[in-house]
């Protein structure tokens, strides 16, 4: 165990990308001898971890960071991400900032903020340091640690960085820059890692997770590399996060149907059911060729639980237009939907398109959709009684004492009384779907299958 050199908290905003990242720039502080503390406590570094999706993730990011230096003026606070990397003059402009780093050579944080804790220790004046790196600067993909949390029942991997794609609303581009993929082969054994941890479902993920692979030479690809990734030993399962509708190949579809070690569960993005409001975002593909997608993909994988992403409210969507995305989504058996209202986000061209959508529009809106959300989950909860299923088990239940909780490979919440095993965090448990408590929650009774979980518990 190496000495302890300080106390050491973070702070994620934005997706689960960062939240990834936050945790492996965790485990270098740990394994740099730092003590990890919680936010609101006293300590000797702050890393706030930014987001900048909308103009809103920008005013959150700013406001923890002065939250940081409020609470212990004499501390290093530092800060990294997507904001730091578009913006990193109004992060500096902050007074208190330390060190801003963006969304690359991450790994040089734990040397920057020692170099600058030992300055201020020795009573130096400390200036910010500006060490954002320029995205055009050729990159690979950037390895940080496996984090170590023996109280997660998933692991995510991340596998790929950067997207090409340059919607009309999004600014990731600019904060991530361009495509790159984590090797095959480093892949393979990190997944093989996690499984000898312990973990029983893996989450493969990404900032465009299904462009995976196009950096590479050789022919890889997302498909690909799920195929070797089925060969592995060890009882465990696969999740793929959001993947974009054009990259969505028959071939990619063929390798999740062959093997039961993937999830049956695909997050596809929809944004909008209107083909004239998809044109104005950018988005290359119709409403028909996803509908087409959507289709083929639950009859090569029975059971798929399709989920999505819809934004209400973008510039230009005329009442026509939403309806036209009402009236798609409705035509669809989605299992869920994950409903944005449109934030202008400055840098990206919809944030001077005209015919801005007013507020009070985005709320009507967003509600209809929500309440549409609600019917289509528990619809699919419905269809999927008298099944059984494989559930990864996460915790005690919060509503029934004496239950457990968990996940279906196709992304359904299920309840079922302790069946006398022992620990059961983390198992895999074949358990009969028997009813619907409520909404989309099923409860349901073990009948097989009961594997314990390798790590300590």
């Amino acid at each position: 165990m190496a000495e302890q050199k300080g106390r050491v908290a973070f702070y994620t905003l934005g997706c689960k990308v960062n939240q990834q990242e936050t945790a492996s720039l965790m485990e270098l502080f740990r394994q740099s001898g730092y003590q990890l503390v919680d936010f609101k406590s006293p300590a000797d570094v702050y890393i706030i971890n930014t987001c900048t999706v909308t103009h809103t993730a920008d005013q959150k990011s700013r406001q923890v960071i002065r939250r940081a230096i409020s609470q212990e003026p004499d501390a290093v606070v530092a800060v990294v991400g997507c904001y730091s990397q578009v913006d990193p003059e109004k992060v500096l402009s902050i007074p208190g900032v330390d060190l801003v780093v963006g969304t690359r050579e991450r790994t040089r944080v734990v040397k920057l903020v020692e170099d600058l804790l030992n300055k201020k220790r020795s009573g130096e004046d400390v200036s910010g340091i500006n060490a954002v790196r320029d995205l055009d600067d050729h990159q690979e993909f950037e390895q940080l640690p496996l984090p170590d949390n023996p109280q997660r029942t998933r692991a995510f991997l991340k596998i790929q960085d950067g997207c090409d794609q340059y919607c009309a609303y999004c600014i990731i581009p600019y904060a991530r820059g361009g495509v790159r993929s984590l090797s095959p082969e480093l892949v393979k054994e990190r997944v093989g890692e996690l499984i000898c941890a312990g973990y029983r479902e893996i989450v493969l993920t990404g900032i465009h997770t299904s462009a995976y692979g196009k950096d590479l030479k050789d022919g890889v690809t997302l498909a690909s590399l799920l195929r070797d990734l089925a060969e592995l030993p060890g009882d465990f399962r696969i999740r793929l996060s959001s993947v974009e509708p054009v990259d969505v190949s028959a071939e990619l579809l063929e390798v999740m149907a062959s093997s039961y070690r993937f999830c049956r569960h695909l997050h596809i993005p929809l944004q909008t059911g209107d083909d004239e409001i998809l044109r104005l975002m950018g988005r290359p593909y119709t409403t028909g060729e996803y509908r087409e997608l959507f289709f083929r993909a639950a009859a090569k994988i029975p059971g798929l639980a399709v989920t999505t992403d819809v934004m209400v409210g973008f510039p230009g969507e005329r009442d026509e237009n939403f309806e036209n995305t009402y009236s798609f989504i409705a035509s669809l058996p989605f299992r869920d939907l994950h409903i944005f209202k449109y934030s202008p986000r400055p840098g990206t061209p919809a944030a001077e398109m005209p015919d801005q959508v007013a507020p009070g529009i985005k709320d009507q809106r967003s509600k209809r959709l929500h309440k549409l959300a609600a019917e289509h989950a528990s619809s699919f909860a419905r269809g999927v009684v008298g099944e059984t299923l494989s559930v990864l088990v996460e915790r005690p239940s919060r509503k029934k004492t004496g239950w457990w909780e968990g996940v279906t490979d196709n992304y359904l919440r299920v309840l079922f009384k302790d069946p006398g095993k022992g620990k059961l965090r983390g198992a895999l448990l074949q358990v009969e779907l028997a009813g619907v408590l409520e909404g989309d929650l099923l409860w349901g009774e073990v009948i097989s299958g009961f594997q314990v979980d390798l790590r300590q518990q």
